[in-house]
């Protein structure tokens, strides 16, 4: 019988390299495909850059572990659906007065989309990556579980995938530590200099999204006022794309105390700032759902709830609105919450689905008769 095949998203980085790795080991007929999504790597100015200087994608180390282990690699360019679905739209949020999960929508709608519909197009049944994340049977099925290692687990940014595909995913590093992942990394002969991790966002090379803004959209130097909560204008900022909730850094005002970025409203241009205390909310509307564990359900009396990737969970419930909302109920009240943002649920381990952190409208605002606010302040 022959041994089955699996699709492996290869990134060049030391987790897909060992998932090949351990793939190989496991029996599984391994077939690597790098996406290419936004630069060549082969091409001269790419090649000379620093690792820190690069996109998440290392084409030449990736094709060396392929080598090495013996399968076989192919480059497939995405850029074009890259720079449309991830691209376009993280930089439309923020014009918009939103913050975006770029990851998020990348694993969505090209890494496992694409790699999905290639193993589709060519008959292979598993496709895997080097996340931190586990599928495990449940419920006569299969769903999606945090990977072993808290500090590394990643089933955040993978909320999105579609449930139908879960049961044809593999994860081979998520049951594992970093430490053991490096460990078998060294069996692979990568360069140390390529192999540390940056935390930046691809294709923000520059270290601030700022700057990737001002380079590609001009358009968002719209300058508006700074207001307190009060909606007293204090000050002048330079674009609402520039600012997302709970920012302190690089306000440019001096007003002997410590002031933070509450809300942004792209309805007036207007950013609105406030004390520490004013950033926190016990209310949120989530939409855009994606459930993995079934039907969106009607209600949870206890939920965990992570609404940042670096932040812990916070328990919390859930009730589902007429209009399909989930209307989210925070047990101890939170700060910042960025609308634009990922709000992903999980009983335990188990991710249960997640959504989209909807647009409020700020508390200086009136509220027109008929509607309610998104989220509400304590």
């Amino acid at each position: 019988m022959a041994n089955p095949t699996v699709l492996l998203g290869m990134s060049g980085g030391v987790d897909s390299s060992v998932a090949a790795l351990l793939l190989r080991e496991q029996g599984y007929h391994v077939l690597g495909v790098t996406l290419q999504v936004w630069e060549h790597e082969d091409d001269r100015a790419a090649a000379t850059k620093k690792w820190q200087e690069r996109g998440c994608c290392k084409v030449g180390l990736a094709r060396h572990v392929a080598a090495r282990l013996g399968i076989s690699h192919e480059v497939v360019d995405t850029r074009e659906t890259f720079r449309a679905q991830v691209v376009d739209d993280f930089i439309a949020n923020y014009l918009g007065g939103t913050t975006p999960n770029p990851c998020v929508r990348c694993n969505e709608r090209v890494k496992f989309g694409m790699l999905y519909q290639l193993a589709v197009d060519r008959g292979i049944d598993r496709v895997a990556t080097g996340h931190y994340a586990r599928v495990l049977p449940v419920d006569g099925g299969a769903g999606l579980f945090k990977g072993v290692d808290a500090a590394k687990e990643q089933s955040y940014f993978l909320y999105r995938v579609a449930a139908a595909w879960l049961p044809r995913m593999l994860f081979p590093v998520g049951h594992l530590r970093k430490a053991e992942v490096w460990r078998r990394a060294n069996e692979l002969d990568l360069p140390a200099e390529e192999m540390k991790e940056s935390q930046e966002i691809c294709f923000v090379t520059q270290g601030d999204y700022r700057k990737f803004l001002t380079a590609h959209a001009p358009q968002a130097h719209r300058p508006g006022p700074f207001v307190d909560t009060e909606h007293r204008v204090i000050g002048e900022h330079r674009g609402i794309a520039f600012y997302t909730p709970g920012q302190r850094k690089g306000l440019g005002l001096a007003r002997g105390e410590r002031l933070y970025v509450r809300d942004v409203d792209p309805e007036t241009d207007t950013v609105v700032l406030g004390r520490a205390e004013d950033l926190r909310r016990d209310t949120c509307a989530v939409r855009d759902l994606n459930w993995l564990a079934g039907a969106v359900p009607s209600a949870l009396d206890r939920v965990d709830i992570k609404y940042r990737y670096a932040s812990p969970a916070v328990a919390g419930r859930v009730r589902r609105q007429p209009d399909g909302a989930l209307r989210v109920e925070f047990r101890e009240a939170q700060p910042a919450l960025s609308p634009g943002q990922s709000m992903v649920f999980y009983h335990g381990d188990r991710v249960l689905g997640g959504g989209i952190i909807e647009r409020f409208k700020p508390r200086h605002l009136p509220t027109p008769p008929g509607e309610t606010m998104s989220c509400s302040a304590t």
